[in-house]
């Protein structure tokens, strides 16, 4: 258990599953930190990595995105959910691949989960001590695109995806007390985020929701600002950045299974090379 340093996992749909490969490779080397903090797919990949269950985020998120109750189309006409978020964060950990919550909760290290407040669009962090039992219910709310999935009502506050008011949760971690963060990322260095350019259908979808519009409208330039932050940090080397080194043929909505297990496996390779340098750092 690494005390002093933090790990940081950034977002990203299916892009995610190189973040799996990675703490796959770190789990088999018993490579453990005391705070972990993610937003979206990459919370719901640290949760796996948490309960020290080998091989289940390929499982989860390679082996099944070929069932339709998963990721497709039939989801999104039927309930306008283009992910299965019932399937994915009920019935896949408590029936179809067993979530191992005991592990968990033995587990010393400190989760934080980031989600979105959709009335003031900002940021709302979980700790252990804030979700409890109601983990899943949280990685749910962390992962909850708009438009593509409902929003999640949880201790008065209505949420969605994590992603949108903190990409990269960095400056939270160094806010709890981490001067020292492993970042995993899942665009290639170089990646920039462009403005949206459908705010109108924003304002359209969610009237009421005046601060989820302006963090949605503001997401590229948060985005592109952490980047830019974690390079001054690079520098200074408080900061150790993980990421893809090409652009990526994964969209957040991948249902390929032979692409998605190419990036696990890239995950996967990139830890083991940057191991020693983990270790030095």
């Amino acid at each position: 258990m690494i005390s002093e340093t933090g790990l940081v996992l950034e977002g990203g749909g299916m892009r995610a599953v190189y973040t799996a490969g990675v703490l796959e490779y770190f789990l088999e080397q018993e490579l453990f930190f005391s705070y972990v903090i993610g937003v979206s797919a990459g919370a719901c990949n640290a949760a796996s990595y948490l309960s020290k269950q080998k091989g289940r985020n390929k499982i989860v998120n390679v082996d099944y995105v070929t069932d339709p109750r998963y990721i497709s189309w039939r989801n999104y006409f039927k309930s306008r959910q283009f992910f299965g978020m019932d399937f994915i964060f009920d019935e896949i950990p408590n029936k179809l691949v067993p979530y191992h919550y005991d592990e968990f909760y033995k587990n010393q290290s400190e989760f934080v989960i980031g989600t979105t407040d959709c009335h003031t669009g900002e940021p709302v962090y979980f700790r252990k001590e804030d979700y409890g039992k109601d983990l899943v219910k949280i990685l749910k709310a962390s992962s909850s695109l708009p438009f593509i999935a409902p929003e999640v009502n949880f201790q008065s506050r209505i949420l969605l995806d994590g992603g949108i008011s903190d990409p990269i949760p960095i400056k939270k971690a160094q806010q709890d007390g981490f001067k020292k963060n492993i970042v995993i990322l899942t665009r290639n260095r170089g990646y920039l985020k462009k403005p949206s350019k459908f705010e109108f259908l924003v304002k359209r979808k969610y009237p009421d929701y005046t601060g989820l519009q302006k963090a949605l409208s503001a997401r590229y330039q948060i985005y592109n600002e952490t980047l830019r932050y974690l390079e001054q940090e690079e520098k200074k080397g408080t900061v150790l950045v993980i990421q893809p080194q090409e652009p990526l043929a994964v969209g957040r909505m991948e249902r390929d299974p032979r692409k998605l297990e190419k990036l696990y496996l890239k995950g996967y390779e990139d830890a083991r090379r940057s191991f020693e340098k983990i270790k030095q750092f």
